[in-house]
């Protein structure tokens, strides 16, 4: 059997959704992506480089570094975690309601991490 678009219940080979409100709940997702694609784009290149430079700062100044790192985390977690927009790819595979889940799964993990590198350079640890 086909499944739906959004929420991935079992429906006919005629149908794209199993509802109106999956329907109307799909729309509403596209036409936000489509709005705040390109500067999450940008933010998101911008931070995932930061992390990356950070990364390697933090070999020879440990306090930019971890400052550095941990912002960025946060900053992309709680981007992800308002819009959460999920690659086509993973889409497709979960559907739209599961994949936009993982993607705030993944934010509520990158804030976590955030915190906790803020917590341990606070408290000398690293």
């Amino acid at each position: 059997m086909k499944k739906c678009e959004y929420c991935a219940k079992e429906i006919s080979y005629h149908e794209m959704f199993c509802s109106d409100e999956c329907q109307n709940s799909s729309n509403k997702f596209y036409e936000l992506r489509e709005k705040y694609q390109k500067p999450f784009s940008v933010i998101n290149g911008i931070f995932v480089l930061a992390i990356g430079i950070c990364l390697f700062l933090y070999a020879f100044t440990r306090e930019i570094g971890a400052i550095g790192m941990a912002v960025a985390m946060l900053v992309l977690g709680v981007m992800y975690l308002f819009l959460p927009f999920p690659p086509e790819i993973m889409i497709h595979k979960f559907k739209l309601k599961k994949a936009i889940l993982i993607s705030r799964v993944i934010a509520g993990v990158l804030i976590l991490i955030g915190i906790v590198v803020l917590i341990l350079y606070f408290t000398k640890v690293i």
